[in-house]
């Protein structure tokens, strides 16, 4: 049963990976990027920008710092904020590590106002805020809990309201108000807090609708619990103005509702449960705010899934939806189930105070009656989801799990106004675009050395990542990195634009297309005289490289007009690149490397070349005569490997595909040419890729065998031939060690004494008997010596010696462990010896008599 389960999941799991939007990108950068980070300081993990002061706050462990905004290396201040020795004291008895648990760990950082920030750390497990307020609630505790906040006037956090984690809590602070908060039970709130933000409501509407907070966590479900412990995205809301009841739920959330957010794959039924960070995309109207996330599933496969939600879709589940309420089951058992009865009036938690209520009186959650806040203590929980945008995820990836997301909207030069998607990972930043039926991952930038995990993401004109080892400032666009016209249209960047009159890829809107459609780029003539020149000395190798930006492209090579597969005697190594070994007369000529890639949405291919090379002998001065033999020699040569190999006197070229490009060396034989006119090789000539040369002619395709069928048969011929040379290798090294230890029959024993000179059958007789001894007496013989024991008795006895005498004697002294012989025909008397050997004529010293001498 077991295996049966884990079948179904490991497919379903191969067709997950194998559905959704392209997840490979186009392009890969690793680049000396802007970073900050002072020696002794560690986790830069929350951000802050400010762009009326133009700056960037970073809260580190024990450390404020804002930095310049256009450039994160410059430092403009700096506070220290570190605990004192007895808050350190009480931290470490209470189990925590000094070094890790205890020191200050900035969490919160907000603005107030033109002067003033407003700055909360864990301070060894006793948060603290600026001006040494007690931080209980508004920061967390533990420096890797789970923690979001935001201000608006108060401020608005999501973390643990004890030094256990155990109380999760959603609060409002405010100087005006006492502390708000959510109800402690577990059908209001058991989270993972991810983010938290705000949706103003437009105060031109005229009715008088207040601001919404809106939080995002993963939590243990209570609907689904008789699964075991499973997690379940969520999206609460509450509103900014509420006051807590009068009676009921006082000092609590009267406008608190929680419902479920889908990530999921319906045609496989594969869900993505687990969110790990959102981005509000805010718009004009807050009816075109969108919000993405980063999911992944909580078996964590190894597939991460990008989502997209319409807030109007969201104010709809909360206005509209379905409520749950508890079910006994068994008088044991609670269950989570839908409530069907008509809730009461005006509908709990469906909307903030707006002018329709204070027409009826109810000018704030005070006046709220009862009957409507016992509902919504009872019933905190929606049944009906939040779906995604096309109800499925907008992009998924594999081997990758995003932890960190921004968003920004861009104007492409056709009008249209493009979502571009940053998600962060390992190490690692992607860059994606929306379009309507598709995401394109634009390219992949390296931020950190090493696999050091994103904990924050900012975006503005430039993207700012926070790690534990510091903070990264990267472009939101590499354009001057693409070095042609097709590069740069090819690479479907809103940001970047060919600009025909500096012939360069620019941050400018003039040559753009997002589609992908490389023929809106200009001609471009490309003459040998652009060709890099290659001397090489005859019997020396020559590695030509070639460079591609796009991972969506493949690689073809041409030598002299003629397109080369790896039949060819050329090698491909590296990165693209074309090794020719043992250069010879006959590979002179022109080798270009082109790069071929697919536009989806064009439907087409573009290719372009990316290096020319003329390659060229160079041949020692020698005489004519000889000049003219070592040509009549080449040819004699061409002709003999062409025609039987040909058969038709043609020679047929393979095209080369995309499968062909791996990393195998095909051995061949390399062409002899006279050795007299040879010089010795003197290593392999490495050139330096040379820049891309524009080219906007398709290579046409010659209609022959597949070349990944040509490779697969020549590999399972090696692969025999090798196979069969390493069994046949095994057998005659199994046959000489037999031999040698004379374990095969007679002949090999013929062979050895003869090779090493063997004492032990040196006499014909003596050989013959022990010749005979390897093998079994027959029964004629057998009852021969029954019959007769009496008139042969030395003779048998002698007999009997040779026929048993078959060279692993391992006893010298004959005496020892002596053992009672048969009885030959009754005679009691007679003692045969335990190993019919006869040791008083001669004396056995070794096992075998060629180790004596």
């Amino acid at each position: 049963m077991g295996f049966g389960v884990l079948g179904v999941f490991l497919g379903l799991l191969l067709e997950v990976s194998t559905h959704g939007p392209h997840s490979v990108p186009r392009t890969s950068w690793k680049l000396d990027l802007l970073e900050f980070s002072e020696p002794g300081i560690f986790n830069y993990s929350t951000l802050l920008l400010s762009e009326e002061r133009d700056a960037l706050y970073v809260g580190a462990r024990d450390a404020i710092f804002e930095l310049n905004k256009r450039n994160v290396t410059v430092r403009n201040q700096k506070v220290q904020w570190k605990v004192a020795e007895h808050p350190m004291e009480m931290c470490t008895r209470k189990g925590k590590s000094r070094e890790r648990d205890c020191p200050n760990y900035i969490r919160v950082l907000q603005i107030v106002d033109d002067k003033r920030l407003y700055i909360c750390g864990t301070h060894a497990f006793q948060p603290q805020c600026d001006y040494l307020e007690d931080g209980r609630g508004k920061c967390s505790f533990d420096p890797s809990q789970s923690f979001t906040a935001v201000m608006v006037g108060d401020l608005y956090s999501g973390t643990a309201y004890n030094f256990l984690g155990s109380e999760p809590i959603i609060s409002r602070y405010s100087p005006s108000y006492p502390l708000l908060r959510t109800e402690y039970s577990t059908s209001w709130l058991n989270p993972s807090f991810v983010f938290a933000d705000v949706i103003r409501a437009e105060k031109h509407r005229g009715d008088g609708e207040d601001d919404k907070i809106y939080y995002f966590f993963t939590e243990v479900s209570v609907e689904y619990e008789f699964f075991g412990k499973l997690l379940i995205p969520r999206v609460a809301r509450v509103c900014k103005g509420d006051l807590g009841g009068e009676r009921t739920l006082q000092k609590k959330w009267t406008s608190f509702l929680k419902a479920k957010l889908v990530c999921s794959m319906p045609e496989l039924n594969f869900v993505f449960n687990v969110v790990h960070d959102v981005f509000i995309l805010k718009g004009r109207d807050w009816r075109d705010t969108v919000f993405y996330g980063v999911f992944t599933s909580q078996g964590n496969v190894g597939l991460s899934a990008v989502c997209a939600y319409n807030m109007a879709a969201v104010e709809e589940v909360f206005s509209k939806g379905k409520y749950m309420q508890k079910a006994t089951v068994e008088q044991s058992h609670t269950k989570w189930v839908r409530y069907n009865g008509i809730p009461p009036s005006p509908r709990p938690g469906a909307q903030c105070i707006s002018n329709q209520l204070r027409q009826n009186n109810i000018s704030s959650s005070l006046h709220l009656p009862d009957k409507t806040l016992q509902f919504v203590r009872d019933h905190p929980l929606l049944e009906d989801p939040v779906l995604p945008i096309g109800n499925r995820p907008r992009l998924i990836t594999k081997d990758v799990n995003y932890t960190q997301i921004v968003v920004e909207r861009v104007q492409a030069l056709d009008g249209n106004v493009y979502d571009v998607i940053f998600t962060g990972t390992k190490g690692v930043l992607h860059k994606s675009v929306v379009f309507e039926e598709d995401v394109h991952i634009v390219e992949e930038i390296q931020l950190l050395k090493n696999s050091e995990l994103i904990k924050n993401l900012l975006l503005t004109r430039s993207v700012y990542a926070g790690s534990d080892s510091g903070v990264i400032q990267s472009p939101t666009a590499f354009c001057g990195k693409y070095s042609t016209c097709d590069d740069c249209v090819l690479a479907r960047d809103p940001y970047c634009a060919w600009d025909p009159n500096t012939a360069a890829c620019v941050c400018i809107s003039l040559t753009q297309s997002l589609s992908g459609d490389a023929d809106i780029c200009p001609p471009s003539s490309v003459s040998l005289k652009d060709y890099q020149k290659v001397l090489v000395k005859p019997g020396s190798s020559a590695e030509l490289p070639c460079m591609v930006n796009s991972n969506l492209a493949h690689v073809m090579w041409k030598s002299n007009n003629t397109l080369l597969d790896e039949a060819s005697r050329f090698h491909f190594i590296g990165e693209n690149g074309l090794l020719i070994y043992s250069v010879a007369p006959e590979d002179q000529g022109d080798y270009q490397c082109w790069s071929v890639e697919w536009a989806p949405t064009v439907g087409k291919n573009f290719s372009r070349l990316l290096a020319g090379y003329t390659l060229k002998l160079d041949l020692p001065p020698g005489p004519p005569a000889r000049t003219n033999r070592l040509a009549t020699t080449v040819r004699s040569q061409e002709t003999s490997s062409v025609l039987p190999a040909e058969g038709n006197g043609k020679t047929e070229r393979q095209p080369l595909t995309s499968a062909s490009f791996t990393s195998t060396v095909l051995l061949t034989t390399p062409p002899q040419t006279d050795p007299s006119l040879t010089p010795p090789p003197s290593g392999t000539v490495r050139l330096q890729p040379s820049r891309n040369i524009p080219a906007n002619s398709v290579i046409p395709r010659p209609d022959s065998q597949d070349p990944a069928a040509e490779y697969l048969q020549h590999n399972n011929s090696v692969a025999l031939l090798s196979l069969f040379l390493l069994f046949f290798l095994l057998f005659l090294a199994a046959m000489v060690y037999n031999c040698y230890m004379q374990y095969l029959p007679a002949p090999c024993l013929r062979l050895r004494a003869t090779l090493l000179g063997s004492n032990k059958c040196t006499h014909q007789p003596e050989y013959r008997a022990c010749e005979a001894g390897l093998m079994e007496p027959s029964a004629a013989e057998k009852i021969n010596m029954t019959e007769q024991p009496a008139q042969n008795g030395s003779q048998t006895t002698k007999n009997l010696q040779a026929l048993r005498d078959t060279g692993y004697e391992t006893e010298p002294e004959c005496g020892n462990g002596r053992l009672p012989s048969h009885n030959f025909g009754g005679d009691s008397s007679s003692q045969e010896k335990p190993f019919d050997v006869d040791c008083d004529s001669q004396s056995i010293q070794f096992a075998d008599a060629d180790d004596a001498y």
